[in-house]
């Protein structure tokens, strides 16, 4: 009898642990995995170099001539130039190092799970962006980068259930960050530094530690 009640708890045990095995299985086959933390940590890096450029060109530089300011069409090819130059280095960058553990993996970095990923990210960028402009055209530069914070937030959040959990959390952080440079709009560009830098190599190193090394 005894021997009968051990070998019942000794297969439940074994198929419960198959149905984990299954779960995690399906979790992991519906998530883009290949996201690798060091991503984060270069777009911060980025970010902050990109944040450092425009202080220094428009606090001491080029744009810190009494005949040029933040609003001269000059200035705002610069700002232009400069979100261009980090979105790029920070897209390159990513694709890179995840095309490289997608190799690692034996898994497609482009499939249909990225590209789901891509598009719940791009949606809210999109409109975010769209949204930004508008405030560029109206001369609105002290609510840019709540805007920014606050929408790309979004869209990490709106990304997160195609990808790792965890950066959810880095999307609600950047939405709060957003929504306090909304009362707080004179400190915008440290707002920006720190929710588009320092808030990125953070996760960054967190998501490598957590995922990544080995």
């Amino acid at each position: 009898m005894q021997s009968t009640f051990k070998n019942m708890t000794k297969n439940i045990d074994q198929h419960l642990e198959s149905l984990t095995e299954i779960k995690c299985f399906m979790e992991r086959s519906s998530k883009f995995i290949s996201l690798n933390g060091l991503s984060g940590v270069f777009a911060g890096v980025y970010g902050l170099l990109g944040a450092f450029a425009a202080w220094y060109y428009f606090n001491l530089g080029v744009f810190s001539t009494s005949n040029s300011n933040q609003d001269s069409p000059e200035a705002l090819r610069f700002y232009i130039l400069d979100a261009l130059l980090i979105l790029v280095l920070s897209l390159s960058t990513a694709i890179w190092l995840s095309s490289r553990k997608a190799n690692r993996q034996s898994k497609s970095l482009f499939d249909k799970t990225a590209q789901r990923l891509v598009i719940n990210l791009c949606i809210p960028l999109g409109v975010g962006g769209i949204f930004s402009l508008s405030l560029i055209l109206q001369g609105n530069y002290g609510q840019l980068a709540p805007v920014m914070l606050i929408f790309y937030g979004l869209a990490l959040v709106n990304a997160s259930k195609y990808t790792f959990g965890d950066i959810r959390y880095l999307g609600l952080v950047e939405i709060v960050l957003g929504l306090i440079n909304l009362f707080m709009i004179r400190y915008g560009f440290w707002f920006w530094c720190f929710g588009f830098g320092f808030m990125h190599i953070m996760y960054g190193l967190l998501m490598y530690r957590k995922y990544d090394a080995e």
